[in-house]
């Protein structure tokens, strides 16, 4: 190592191992070291196997998200004359929540800056969905971004290579050395992006469940506490919502079939869940903004949310008219017995969809527009024999077979109706101190 370097990474890494705690000084070379090659991927594995063991305190992980942040460029959206405020998902099955929540709070007149990305496993990417839109592109420069928020006030684009890049860098490595599990690496992940894209408000949608990351209550309450507080420390007024991903959201699970369910919603019709957990979120976003009176409701049904969706996609050179792609092959899973469906397990129709061709196991594999699973039938709802259940669409028929091996485990048919699910568990709002 060159004697210019300020500190050794060994050292460093000696420090977190033996369960010291860091200086911000410490935080913001090694981060930088590493984005500049100084520090070897070797070094950075045994650091990130050392934050997974001993974790990272309050002040450390706010130091470590604004390294990640200070690594690559930040948007600047300071002139635009609306305020802005951002929504995040942790990722779930069916979650086409962004689709129609940033129409619906632009259309309070709140500018909503939404940096997507693609799925990736069984979890689908906003991206990808929008992409099934015909002309529809992501891609903008951050003049045009900011030109369609201050025109529009709504705008989803793919996030620029040059935001945040050590932690591009680091999730890669972290992938490959069991250390994605780890809290304080999630949290700042996540929230290095969010900060780094300029809002100045941040509702985050932490999910919990079979088809989320995050499986129980308490993991997600940490992670959720976690990045609250991170955003308090960098100036972001944060809130998290934890939500129920048990059972897929909606009644659709796909690219093309989430963006019809969208629209539905939009045109103030939809699934009760997509509906409400919408509204909940979009009040959520309101409030931070300074609008604690918005009638969400209202604006979904009378067509103010949808005016802007149309504007928002006609922006991004899609054509909010044109008929979407639908499957060419399609197989139906009917009910073979009397009884309520008790069981409808986000991860096995989330695999199952990913199976079908909405999904990709490679950041470089293609997805089909089309793809995916259309329920028929809600949790706790009772059904008869022959009563279709799920339609499952392909443009390749020869994945059927594999989609079903993981869907049908996922289905249950039993003879009590269910406790009706809980959609929203909690809130959780910053507290102040470090």
């Amino acid at each position: 190592m060159g004697s210019t370097e300020r500190f050794d990474a060994v050292d460093i890494i000696r420090i977190k191992r033996d369960g010291g705690q860091w200086e911000d000084s410490h935080i913001a070379w090694v981060v930088d070291a590493y984005t500049r090659g100084v520090v070897s991927e070797e070094q950075m594995a045994a650091l990130a196997m050392a934050i997974f063991l001993r974790g990272m305190s309050r002040r450390e992980v706010a130091s470590w998200t604004e390294a990640m942040i200070a690594s690559g460029t930040t948007l600047d959206l300071g002139a635009l004359p609306r305020p802005t405020v951002d929504k995040h998902s942790t990722g779930g099955v069916g979650d086409k929540i962004t689709l129609a929540l940033g129409p619906l709070v632009a259309s309070f007149g709140v500018a909503v800056p939404q940096l997507s990305g693609r799925g990736l496993g069984h979890t689908g990417g906003t991206l990808d969905k929008l992409e099934s839109i015909p002309g529809w592109s992501p891609e903008l420069s951050a003049p045009r971004m900011r030109a369609i928020l201050g025109e529009v006030g709504a705008v989803v684009a793919a996030a620029s290579a040059d935001l945040a890049p050590a932690d591009r860098k680091l999730y890669a490595l972290r992938d490959v050395t069991g250390t994605v599990d780890s809290i304080p690496l999630i949290a700042s992940s996540i929230m290095s992006k969010k900060i780094a894209e300029g809002t100045s408000g941040l509702v985050l949608d932490v999910k919990v469940g079979s088809g989320a990351f995050m499986r129980s209550l308490d993991e997600a309450r940490e992670l959720a506490r976690t990045m609250v507080d991170i955003g308090a420390d960098a100036g972001v007024a944060t809130r998290a919502l934890l939500t129920n991903m048990d059972v897929p959201l909606g009644r659709t699970i796909g690219n093309a079939l989430e963006v019809r369910e969208a629209v539905e919603v939009l045109g103030g019709g939809g699934p009760s869940d997509v509906r409400e957990l919408t509204c909940a979120l979009a009040r959520a976003m309101l409030e931070i903004a300074g609008l604690p009176d918005a009638e969400v409701e209202e604006a979904l049904d009378d067509g103010r949310a949808m005016d802007t969706w149309r504007r928002m996609v006609r922006a991004q050179g899609g054509d909010p008219d044109a008929p979407l792609p639908t499957a060419r092959h399609t197989h139906q899973v009917r009910a073979q017995r009397e009884g309520y469906v008790d069981t409808l397990d986000a991860l096995a129709l989330g695999v199952g969809s990913w199976r079908l061709g909405a999904g990709r196991a490679r950041k470089e594999d293609a997805v089909q527009a089309a793809a995916g699973i259309e329920l028929h039938v809600e949790h706790g709802q009772r059904v008869t024999p022959g009563q279709p259940l799920l339609t499952l669409h392909t443009d390749t028929p020869e994945r059927m077979d594999r989609a079903l091996e993981a869907v049908l485990p996922g289905l249950g048919i039993g003879p009590k109706q269910p406790p009706a699910r809980t959609l929203i568990y909690e809130t959780i709002d910053a507290h102040p101190g470090a």
